[in-house]
Formats: structure tokens, sequence, C-alpha cells
């Protein structure tokens, strides 16, 4: 009798288990959950690649560092900065000379 009841046991909890386990799995492979694991995915695929940018743009600026030291580049400071453009002509300024209006659309007709 305690044969019979231990192999109902096990082959009840067995049953649960399987029907536990087969559940899950189709639950992970309705749309909604694909759609969820993919965005996940997606994002983990992202920030992989954003800290192998973040891990470029370090390893470049030691490199630079390595080859400015090598080749004596740090050692003038006061390098100067980029010029700036004046964005408006100053009308006032006698090197200003007016241009005509002449159109060189070679798309216009004719």
């Amino acid at each position: 009798m305690f044969r019979r009841t231990f192999w109902f046991t096990a082959g009840a909890a067995a049953g649960v288990w399987a029907t536990t386990k087969v559940n899950r799995k189709l639950k992970q492979l309705t749309p909604e959950s694909l759609a969820a694991q993919a965005a996940n995915k997606a994002i983990e695929a992202g920030h992989r690649l954003k800290d192998f940018a973040l891990d470029v743009r370090d390893g470049m600026a030691q490199r630079e560092a390595e080859l400015g030291e090598v080749l004596g580049l740090n050692d003038h400071p006061e390098v100067p900065g980029p010029r700036r453009v004046a964005a408006i002509e100053n009308r006032n300024n006698p090197k200003y000379v007016e241009r005509s209006t002449y159109s060189y659309n070679r798309n216009e007709d004719h």
C-alpha cells in the first residue's frame, strides 16, 4: 500500500511540475512577451554599445596624450584658440563692397 501511495504522489508531483514548466514556456512565447524580450535585449545592446564607445573615447584620449608627450606637443601650452569670424559684415567699413544681386541659379528658367 505504501508503494502505491509513493508512486501516485511522485506521479502527481511530476505532472504538476511538467504542467508548470509548459505553462511558463507558453507565456514566454506570447507576442507581448517576445516583444518585451526584444525590447530588453535592444536596450541592453544599446548600453553595451555606449560603454564600448566611452571606452574607445577614453583610450583615444590616453593615446593622444601619450603621443603628445613623445612628440613634444605638450611643451607649448600657449596655442592660440580658433579664430572667430564675424557673422555680419560692418557696412560702415570702407572695405565693404556692395555686390550685385545677380542670381547664379542654373535651374531657373531663362
